[in-house]
């Protein structure tokens, strides 16, 4: 079997996610077949810089010996066994390192899922819950925020902002009022704050809404609201999580404790598909009870032994290699080379960077924005790969999240890359002055 034979199985009979399948049958797709560290290798033998993590996955590298080894030797024992009605020891470990990073009665429970839909679904339906246990049916509204994003589920989906994703299916989600920020939120009226479950948010910075820092503060100020009007606060750290903004999570930023955190991608260190929804101790004193109070929702693989293997292993590799210590560092080596970037590319119009997260706003001549049809983010990605570089556009964005081990050196090939791959496109594609 070679590359011609997958991309002809591929087309023939696989459906990709977020992709027009239409033009897919016209593309040219690299099959990706071995990876170490930062880099990828394609079928053809030809290597790049995974500059978007495998989807915002990925934190030490790629064939990370202490993950593989942690595998392994859970491979020699079982692999999966049910997590209804038994336990596991990698799942109990797991938890118990999870809650360690919070204060002692805080966020002491964990319910592990699949990935970050089920994550956010799970601490939607446990707000709701929580609400007809408690004295409080009316409360099964949230609030939410505009162009945020928190998974594909149908309930997770109803909380997103980005109306691409659900317009078509907004009568069957979740009520749930959308907000540009936190000055709507403080002037909600009083009706409305008492018919609302819970806020949810992406801490600090948005991701799919290219790459959007909040101002700094807001998140303190929206736990203080919530606390002022009893209302839960969900924080949504699917890819903010793990390192990704400079802590190991973005609420610890600003000194916030959630009432509901939801984790994955990063978890497993972008190994194996594993969730959890952290939730403080208060939350699940109401679900203990009779039956009827029980939490009745769960997955075949929840908690996997697998999947549990490795996050321990991902975990246990941020103490060892003093990642979080390594990181300011690399935060300010990659905002000075987007800076000076920048400056030499007329197309960059802004670059916004949490920690790591950086998201690169391109435009055409006098700051005006591209128009969408051309979707010439897309086409820049593309041409990125002649320059070792794989990452992603969101519209015109260019999102830079590469895995947390990056060198410095890698750092300075990610940005070479880019910007050679913008001087090719500015070539072919502007009129020369």
């Amino acid at each position: 079997m070679d590359t011609d034979y997958w991309i002809a199985a591929d087309k023939e009979h696989c459906w990709h996610p977020f992709t027009r399948q239409s033009e897919w049958a016209d593309s040219e797709p690299l099959v990706l077949v071995d990876g170490e560290g930062v880099w990828l290798t394609d079928s053809e033998g030809r290597k790049y810089i995974d500059g978007n993590a495998s989807i915002w996955t990925n934190i030490h590298g790629h064939k990370h010996p202490v993950i593989n080894e942690a595998i392994k030797a859970q491979l020699d024992k079982v692999a999966h066994t049910s997590y209804l009605g038994f336990s596991n020891p990698r799942a109990s470990e797991l938890a118990e390192k999870l809650c360690g990073y919070f204060a002692k009665d805080t966020l002491n429970r964990v319910f592990f899922s699949d990935d970050g839909s089920t994550a956010v679904e799970c601490a939607v339906k446990m707000a709701i819950q929580y609400r007809f246990q408690t004295g409080a049916p009316e409360r099964t509204e949230f609030i939410a925020f505009d162009q945020a994003y928190h998974g594909d589920t149908m309930g997770a989906a109803s909380l997103g902002g980005v109306g691409a994703f659900f317009d078509r299916f907004k009568k069957f989600g979740f009520p749930v009022t959308h907000l540009s920020g936190l000055g709507e939120l403080i002037t909600l009226n009083k009706d409305q704050i008492a018919k609302t479950a819970a806020v949810i948010i992406e801490p600090l910075v948005q991701g799919v809404n290219q790459i959007r820092p909040w101002p700094e503060g807001m998140l303190a100020e929206i736990r203080r609201w919530c606390d002022e009007h009893q209302v839960h606060l969900i924080l949504d750290e699917v890819m903010t999580g793990f390192g990704r903004t400079g802590t190991m999570f973005a609420c610890q930023r600003e000194q916030v404790v959630p009432d509901f955190l939801c984790l994955a991608k990063g978890l497993t260190g972008g190994y194996l598909p594993l969730a959890a929804t952290m939730v403080q101790s208060q939350v699940y004193d109401a679900f203990l009870g009779d039956a009827d109070r029980a939490f009745y929702y769960g997955h075949s693989y929840t908690a996997n032994q697998l999947g549990c293997a490795a996050a321990l292993a991902n975990l246990s590799i941020f103490d060892q290699e003093q990642t979080l210590l390594k990181l300011p560092e690399k935060v300010e080596l990659l905002k000075g080379l987007l800076a000076d970037l920048a400056d030499r590319h007329p197309m960059i119009y802004e670059v916004r960077q949490c920690g790591m997260v950086v998201g690169v706003e391109l435009r055409g001549a006098n700051g005006k924005a591209f128009d969408v049809s051309p979707r010439v983010g897309e086409k820049i990605c593309l041409l990125a790969r002649d320059h070792g570089l794989l990452t992603r556009a969101i519209l015109d964005t260019i999102v830079l999240l590469p895995p947390l081990s990056i060198t410095a050196d890698e750092i300075r090939q990610m940005c070479e890359a880019l910007g050679s791959t913008l001087t090719d496109w500015t070539k072919k594609n502007l009129p020369s002055h």
